[in-house]
């Protein structure tokens, strides 16, 4: 009933390694099926090159699993949280690729220094609070979604509009319409996380003009966009 979902979903996670967006198996794309309230996710632990759609476990948005002999990803209820708070989310990928979990390390902000960032991200990338003692003992993983939750709430950014976010201490979370959109993101993370890296090596007070900003991500996303074939 959902191999399509369950296709899918293993053709996204066989993207990270491509990509070089995971070492060992250290990340998990997902995809919910809203109508159906299913959500596919890679199994924990489970060696990329050994993974088999078969391998793919199916969750309900309690967690519960429905189709599947192994465990789902350990960030489950990360993901969960994040489905159900934030209803314009098809796929979302957890990583800890280098450069982004670098910031994470750092409790530091991505910020926006040129038109690479713009084209993809309105804004900075947020970091997260460090979570509490208590929320980390006490339901980490949906502790860390709710974390995100109340970062962008805090702020009033539109997850759509700044489809990544870095969680403290932890690594990145990018999000998209499917699972593999979730990744292309995850991909212009990292590379506008080294880029900010190299670039505030050089000149730590450069920050992008919102002018050339607001010119970069509106002509791709925005009502009037030109940006690529119609």
């Amino acid at each position: 009933m959902y191999q399509d979902l369950k296709e899918r979903v293993l053709n996204a996670n066989l993207k990270l390694p491509e990509y070089g967006l995971v070492t060992l198996t250290w990340g998990n794309v997902s995809e919910i099926d809203r109508k159906q309230g299913v959500v596919a996710i890679k199994p924990s632990g489970v060696e990329y090159d050994a993974m088999t759609v078969n391998d793919i476990v199916l969750v309900d948005l309690d967690g519960y699993i429905i189709d599947g002999k192994l465990n789902p990803s350990s960030d489950t209820a990360t993901h969960l949280e994040l489905y159900k708070s934030f209803p314009q989310l098809g796929g979302i990928v957890h990583t800890h690729s280098h450069n982004a979990t670098v910031w994470a390390q750092a409790e530091s902000d991505i910020p926006a220094l040129g038109t690479t960032h713009a084209d993809y991200f309105y804004g900075d990338i947020p970091c997260t609070r460090l979570l509490s003692p208590t929320e980390i003992s006490t339901e980490y993983e949906k502790n860390t979604g709710l974390v995100i939750i109340e970062e962008f709430q805090r702020r009033d950014i539109d997850p759509i509009a700044v489809p990544s976010v870095i969680v403290a201490g932890h690594g990145p979370f990018s999000w998209g319409k499917s699972g593999l959109d979730a990744v292309h993101n995850a991909v212009v993370l990292e590379e506008v996380a080294s880029m900010a890296i190299a670039t505030r090596s050089i000149n730590n007070g450069v920050h992008i003009k919102k002018e050339l900003s607001d010119k970069h991500y509106l002509r791709k996303h925005g009502v009037n966009a030109y940006y690529g074939q119609r």
